[in-house]
Formats: structure tokens, sequence, C-alpha cells
């Protein structure tokens, strides 16, 4: 193509309507303007004709400058839309965005202040040392006493045994290893061992 045929202003017709430009639609207006001006010396009727084409044009650049409009904005949208898509690809590559479900939680092992325990785990240390604190405060409070002279010391308890009956001594002799078996939850969780 020349460069005469580039800038000709009926070049515009021969666009598809969504490669237009405003400058097309200022083309299109002049070439329908020109020949317009050669009907109008022919009567009343062209002018009002003349004016509803006015009309249309401007709707016809109204609505190109629109599609250029969100046409840029998708673009720009598209750009974004890629930019983010490599910055994650590159950050599962690098192993940095592990995913997790919902009710799952991700934990950094380098964090120092990361949780250790459950929850329920944490329940249930807090309450057996709530437990083991007040009997804390009861045998300090027996030692105090003891100290005071206030209550005498307490004679060993005898025991009655009988000895007719040997399945009650089993079924104590159980208990008594049951108790030795069973840990606190706090020996559980913190209980290490030899090799």
């Amino acid at each position: 193509m020349e460069f005469g045929e580039e800038s000709s202003p009926a070049l515009a017709f021969d666009k598809d309507a969504f490669e237009l430009t405003v400058e097309d639609v200022y083309d299109i207006s002049y070439v329908i303007g020109r020949d317009l001006l050669k009907i109008s010396s022919k009567g009343e009727e062209v002018s009002d004709l003349q004016f509803r084409i006015v009309r249309v044009l401007e709707m016809f650049e109204t609505l190109v400058n629109k599609y250029n409009l969100s046409l840029e904005e998708l673009k720009m949208e598209r750009d974004n839309l890629k930019s983010e898509l490599d910055r994650i690809l590159q950050e599962r590559s690098s192993g940095q965005g592990a995913t997790a479900g919902p009710n799952q939680l991700l934990v950094d092992l380098t964090d120092p202040n990361r949780p250790r325990f459950t929850m329920q785990e944490l329940k249930e240390v807090l309450q057996e040392r709530n437990q083991l604190k007040a009997q804390l405060m009861v045998a300090q409070e027996e030692l105090q006493l003891y100290r005071s002279g206030i209550l005498p010391q307490a004679e060993p308890a005898m025991v009655e045994v009988d000895l007719d009956t040997p399945a009650h001594t089993e079924h104590r002799r159980a208990t008594i290893s049951d108790a030795k078996e069973e840990k606190t939850t706090i020996g559980k969780l913190f209980s290490f061992r030899r090799k």
C-alpha cells in the first residue's frame, strides 16, 4: 500500500466493526459529511437526514470509545492475571506456597512460636496442673498445721484384712499395679524413651 492509500478516509469502511478506532469513526463521518454536502443542495429533506446521520455517528463514536476502553481494561486485567499466575507458579515451584484444605493449618517448623500441642492436650495439662496445685496447697496447709502443733501426727492407720476372701486381695493388687502403670497427662506428653 502507498502512503496516500493508508490515510484515505474511505478505507475505514473496509475495516471490521471490532477493529475500528475513534479516528476511523472521524474518517467515516468526514466521508458521509462530504457526500451529504454534495446532495444538500437538493432540498430540506436531506438536511433532516443529515442531522439524523450526525446523531448516529456520534452514538457510533461513543460505542467505539466504550469498546476501546473496555478492551484496554480487559487487556490490563489479563496482564495482571498473567503476572499473578506467574508469581503463584514460581512460589509453588520453590515450595513456599503449599496448599492446605479449609480445616488444615500450615505450620512453619522453623518458627519458634509455632503450636506444639493440640487444644485438647493443653486443656488436659492445665486441668492436671490445677489439680496438682490444689493438692500441693492442701499438703502445705497440713504440713503447716503439723509444724504448729495444731494437728497431732496421725498414727499409722490399721488396715483390717479379711483372710477368708482371697479374691479381695487379688483385686487390691490389680488396682495397685494399675495405679503404677497410669501416667499423668503431663508425663505422657513429656515422656522420653531411653535407648
